[in-house]
This record gives C-alpha cells, structure tokens and sequence, in this order.
C-alpha cells in the first residue's frame, strides 16, 4: 500500500487527504502503508519537515497520525527516494547494487540505492544533487524545469512541443540543457561511482534531445574507465515512485534482518 500526499495549505487538511486517500483504496486490509513525500523525512520517526511546496508543512508527524488510524507500520521518505527504490525493485535498476535515481522535473534530485539497500544519509538528505553549488547558483537551477524557465521563459512542456515540431530553437535550448545536465551527472559519478544512473521526472521524455550534449559534456571526466561501465537509462514506469512507496515498509524489513 503506497499513497502520494497531496498538497494543501494546511498540514491537518492534507494529512486527512491523505488519510481518506487510504481508506479509499483500501488501506485498512494492507499489511503496511508507505508515504513518498517532496521534501526532508525523519526516516525513524516518520516526521516530515519543510516541505517546499506545501505551505504549512514544517513539521508533520505523519508516520504517527497514520498509524494510530490505521494500526500498522507506516514507512516515509522522500519522493526521489522512493523513485529509485521503484526501479530498484521493479524497473531498470533490478539486478543492480549500486543505482542512482536523478529526477528531473521541477526539481533535480537523487535517490540512492548503494550495496542494494536504500541511503538514506543521517538526515534524510542524501542525494540532494540540485543543491550543490553550480555557475554561481545551484545544479537545480541548470537541472530541472527551472533552467527552461530561467533562460528562455518559456515551461519544460511548452519547449517539448516545440521540439516535437522540429523547431530548430528548441532544439539549441535541449542542447544547453544537456551540457548543465551532464555537468550534473559527472558530479553524481564522483560523489557516488554508481553502475547505472536512471532518468526520471518529466523532462526525461525529451531524453532524445538532449541525449548527445549530455553525454559531449561528459567527455572529459577524469575516470574514463568509469564511464564505460556505467549505463544510463530512462524510466518506463509509470507511477514508479508510488511503486517505490509501496517498497518502503520492504527495505525496512531488509535492513532490519541484515542488521540482526
């Protein structure tokens, strides 16, 4: 059983959203419940803290609330996090040890999956690729929609249409996105030496626009022999974070039997 808060400017209003969310879909007969969330996460104790986009959200028991409704073990964690383990589990990244999952979309973050189990780092904020410092800015502002609407003034979907049209103009502005995301990538292979990168997020459908600058950008890395054994694909899953959600309890349950 996995569910996706909705957003709302209330922390109560949404929790019950996402309460009554459950019960529709038939939480009460599941063995457990994961919640995939936009933001930092107490993975222990369930809380969420600052979520960006939902005004309000400072400080959100959430694993508590849910299960003192529903009496059963609640897992949450972020939304990136979730999204890799989707793929670990079910898509791309089976098979794999060492997989990162970048999103992008109106952000650009990482979620991890090292020695096949998801990282989480202390805080819940492994993998916050798009903070890290980049052209006097952040990689989130080259990464993610934000570059197409910081350049060009113009949305990540209005460019795919125009791209889709064979407009030369959107072809250059997927070429300038390439070149920051490969920069990005290059940082990611530092930090972290995966065997396999997954794309996912809404702007990995114009994938093949972009494909070839990513990759240019790459060129120089220091490790070449890095970079032929690492592969890079792109989701096929649909609602694979709400996959990666469901999983949550299941790593958990992992971890715990390793650690006895």
């Amino acid at each position: 059983m996995s569910v996706n808060i909705a957003s709302s400017p209330k922390p109560h209003n949404t929790a019950l959203q996402g309460r009554q969310l459950i019960k529709a879909i038939g939480g009460e007969d599941a063995d457990s419940i994961g919640i995939g969330v936009p933001s930092v996460v107490d993975v222990e104790e369930g809380i969420v803290y600052d979520v960006q986009n939902i005004p309000g959200w400072n400080e959100v028991p959430v694993k508590d609330f849910l299960e003192a409704r529903f009496n059963k073990p609640v897992a949450v964690n972020n939304d990136a996090n979730c999204f890799v383990l989707g793929e670990f589990f079910f898509g791309k990244g089976q098979g794999y040890d060492l997989v990162v999952g970048l999103t992008l979309g109106s952000g650009f973050g990482a979620g991890l999956v090292l020695n096949s189990q998801l990282y989480n780092g202390a805080n819940c904020g492994a993998g916050e690729v798009g903070m890290l410092p980049y052209n006097n800015t952040i990689f989130e502002h080259y990464c993610s929609g934000m570059f197409f609407e910081r350049e060009f003034g113009l949305s990540g979907k209005q460019i795919f249409k125009k791209a889709q049209k064979g407009e030369p103009d959107a072809q250059n502005m997927y070429e300038a996105f390439g070149m920051h995301l490969g920069n990005g990538i290059k940082t990611v292979l530092y930090a972290y030496d995966p065997q396999l990168i997954i794309l996912g997020g809404t702007i990995r459908q114009a994938y093949s626009y972009f494909k070839e600058a990513m990759l240019a950008a790459m060129d120089d890395f220091a490790y070449p022999n890095s970079l032929k054994s690492l592969t890079i694909e792109v989701s096929e899953l649909e609602n694979v974070a709400v996959l990666g959600a469901a999983a949550l309890p299941l790593d958990v349950q992992l971890k715990n039997n390793k650690s006895k």
